[in-house]
This record gives structure tokens, C-alpha cells and sequence, in this order.
């Protein structure tokens, strides 16, 4: 196997349907993925009754997976899922991407990832309820 440069790295913070093992793992990630870690963000996790979650960045935690991705295009093939295009104003998508630090579930810092958002006012609008835990799952 050839080694990719660090810089070659994509990493993306998942909380929701793209975590090992929920609904949309396999499709978006499963063969495209060569690391999988806990980890967390500083944010609050909402459960949307639309069936998925939501994050507002802010405090608080949320749990989730630091995906590891040696496919360069890999947010291109994850954008269109979060309904984010970098093209349009932030207020016109459904989720929008940034990079955050990421923290091991011991806090330890684990670097940048991109990770999707909304903000509170979007969540209040589809009537998104608080997880007091940080952690979400479909199953």
C-alpha cells in the first residue's frame, strides 16, 4: 500500500448518519475511510425530527467519529448529502462546513476536521431537540 502525504489527508468530524455503522456510512464513506476515531467537537447535538441530527457550534460537547479520508474529493462526495455548496451564501445552504478542533474523548487535541453545522435559529425552525449527551444514533 502507498503511503499519502499528510497534506493528501481529508479529515471530517461525523456525528450523525455518516458515523461507523449508521445509514449512510457504507455509501458515503465505508472503502474511502483509513482511520475511524471517538472523538469530539465543542458544540451542542440536536435530534431533528426529520429522522438525523444537527450540531451548533458553541459550548458543550458532541461526540462523534474523526474520519480519516486519503480521497482528496471526498468533501465534493459529502456536500451534496449536507446540502452544502461552498458557492452560495451561507444563509441558502442546509448545513454548512468549517474546520474545527477536534479532541480525542479524553480531550486530548487531535487537530482540524471539517464538520457540518447549523446554526440555532435552523434548528429552532425544524423543531430540533436538545441531546443532553452529545451523542446521537439512528440504530
Amino acid at each position: 500500500m502507498i503511503q499519502q502525504a499528510d497534506s493528501e489527508l481529508v479529515k471530517v468530524f461525523v456525528y450523525g448518519t455518516l458515523k461507523p455503522g449508521e445509514s449512510n456510512y457504507q455509501h458515503y464513506c465505508g472503502a474511502r475511510v483509513i482511520a475511524a476515531t471517538r472523538a469530539t467537537v465543542k458544540g451542542q447535538l440536536f435530534a431533528l425530527p426529520v429522522g438525523y441530527p444537527a450540531m451548533v457550534l458553541g459550548g458543550g460537547i458532541v461526540q462523534g467519529y474523526l474520519l480519516t479520508f486519503n480521497t482528496p474529493h471526498i468533501l465534493q462526495h459529502l456536500d451534496p448529502l449536507e446540502g452544502h455548496d461552498p458557492q452560495r451564501p451561507p444563509e441558502k445552504n442546509f448545513y454548512n462546513r468549517k474546520q474545527l478542533e477536534v479532541y480525542s474523548p479524553e480531550a486530548e487535541p487531535l487537530g482540524l476536521a471539517w464538520a457540518y453545522f447549523m446554526t440555532l435559529d435552523q434548528v429552532e425552525q425544524i423543531g430540533g431537540i436538545l441531546i443532553p449527551s452529545g451523542w446521537w444514533t439512528g440504530l
